[in-house]
């Protein structure tokens, strides 16, 4: 029996190698494109045709695990391409901040610099800490982990305009309580 249209996804759940070509010649395009969309700020064509391929085995290995029929499948494999490449984004740029911090730890310091930088970052949790739980969430996730307003969203499940709007919210917070923290005022 030969793959095609009506049997694709039966004969993918039977691991049978023609529907993978099959799932390859028909979705390829749109599994680069998710891909390029979210990996293309990284300038790396490696990496994307890395995590390509990564898709097309994740589709293979868990294709027993797929219920439903053409549409739903095609937003399967969607999701899964999304979330690959997510996986591949946070891969890369963690690596990089790892380099960038490496760099950073050796470069001498004076034992005054490191004291001050050791208290301003107390100050900053002790600050951080009096915000709300959602935005603390995402001060952390913006600026301590680095993460993009989208990846937030994603996360938190917000639009990525409320997230703009606490952190411009909880910046202005933030101002104001580490100016009353300047003037011997009390964190409380």
């Amino acid at each position: 029996m030969k793959c095609n249209e009506n049997n694709y996804i039966q004969r993918l759940q039977h691991q049978k190698e023609d529907a993978l070509e099959f799932i390859v010649d028909k979705y390829l395009p749109l599994m680069k494109g998710i891909s390029h969309k979210i990996l293309a700020p990284l300038k790396n064509e490696g990496i994307i045709e890395e995590c390509i391929n990564d898709i097309f085995l994740s589709i293979w290995n868990h294709s027993k695990k797929f219920h439903g029929d053409e549409t739903d499948f095609r937003k399967w494999i969607c999701s899964i391409a999304k979330f690959k490449a997510i996986d591949y984004y946070r891969r890369t740029t963690n690596k990089k901040e790892f380099a960038r911090d490496i760099i950073v730890e050796h470069v001498e310091k004076s034992a005054e610099d490191e004291l001050l930088l050791m208290e301003d970052k107390s100050d900053l949790i002790r600050l951080i800490n009096q915000l709300e739980p959602v935005d603390r969430k995402i001060f952390i996730m913006k600026f301590f982990l680095g993460l993009r307003t989208e990846e937030i969203s994603l996360r938190l499940g917000l639009t990525e305009s409320s997230i703009s709007n606490r952190i411009y919210r909880g910046k202005k917070k933030l101002h104001i309580k580490a100016a009353n923290l300047d003037l011997g005022g009390n964190l409380v």
